[in-house]
């Protein structure tokens, strides 16, 4: 094993620990955790039918920009299986069944995983959703795996899903206040208890990142650097719809989202100082050279982007996505 790849082992080993004495924190217990079922109509009930064409109601009256987010940020939970597997694929931890991250592995993605579950049958539910073209997109964006520029690096993985679930967090956020000036408070209800998860989440990765910092700042704020040089890319980059070559939807996606700042280049740049803020890195000691320029450059990019940010235009409207029924 090299010495970087031991490196990494260590502090890997180093962090289990916290996390295992902590992950109570970031995660909620299953057997009183929420459940789809408990935001859906009930099969069983004889109301049933009934609260179903008021939930189609309430649907009919989200804006079509709206319901393209939503089917978007629903694929993008749908394709789960993808985001377990690349986690588990993480160098320098332990990998066996019973290892403290695989234990963590399994543990967020049961909960991501009622994410996709609760929007998957709400969609279905509403009446405003080609369910075929917008189940193909979700095995296409399953099939086509993602290429997030992480590599098998645990920190830079870690990086990047800080900034995710904050992205995350923010865009089910949105949509929930949307929803709700839309009329429909249900829609709202279920996409702000996923915000809530996706918060408790970004927390947890932020502070496992806080503790590769404590223990290996020249090389976090290295690995730091390289994913900010990348840029964050989202899960679902690789977004398409039948008969569409790869990424090509995606575009489309964040438009919408742009136009109603859902999730804009402002918020991107918002979530980059956050974590700069949240990682102390302006009153980090013992950085070689290296991790001094790595620095220097990660302390000014949001000025630079917040000007490329506020000199954007608002995309205007022209596609027309196959997954949402005229």
């Amino acid at each position: 094993m090299s010495y970087f790849a031991e490196k990494r082992r260590e502090v890997m080993l180093h962090v289990e620990g916290y996390m295992l004495e902590t992950m109570h924190t970031y995660l909620k217990p299953i057997d009183t955790n929420w459940q789809p079922s408990d935001f859906l109509p009930d099969s069983s009930s004889d109301t049933f039918f009934q609260d179903i064409k008021l939930l189609q109601e309430k649907a009919k009256d989200l804006s079509y920009d709206l319901v393209a987010v939503l089917v978007g940020d629903t694929i993008t939970e749908e394709a789960l299986p993808t985001y377990e597997s690349w986690l588990a694929m993480v160098e320098g931890v332990d990998k066996s069944e019973q290892g403290g991250w695989m234990r963590w592995n399994r543990h967020w993605t049961a909960e991501e995983n009622r994410h996709g579950d609760l929007l998957n049958k709400y969609l279905y539910l509403s009446g405003r959703v080609d369910m075929k073209q917008f189940e193909t997109s979700t095995q296409y964006l399953i099939a086509d795996g993602f290429d997030i520029g992480t590599g098998h690096d645990p920190y830079r993985n870690f990086i990047y899903t800080s900034f995710q679930e904050l992205a995350t967090n923010i865009s089910h956020r949105r949509v929930a206040s949307l929803a709700k000036k839309d009329g429909d408070t249900l829609l709202s209800k279920m996409c702000g208890v996923i915000a809530s998860d996706e918060a408790r989440h970004a927390k947890a990765y932020k502070d496992f990142m806080s503790q590769i910092f404590a223990v290996d700042p020249n090389e976090a704020m290295v690995a730091f650097e390289d994913m900010m040089r990348k840029k964050i890319v989202m899960p679902a980059h690789f977004l398409r719809e039948m008969g569409l070559k790869i990424g090509q939807t995606f575009g489309h996606f964040t438009d919408a989202a742009q136009r109603l700042g859902v999730y804009t280049a402002i918020d991107y740049v918002e979530i980059m100082q956050q974590l700069i803020d949240e990682w102390n890195l302006a009153g980090m000691r013992d950085l070689d050279a290296t991790g001094e320029k790595a620095r220097d450059y990660i302390m000014a990019l949001p000025d630079r982007l917040i000007r490329v940010a506020d000199r954007m235009k608002n995309p205007t409207m022209e596609y027309k996505f196959s997954w949402i029924n005229a």
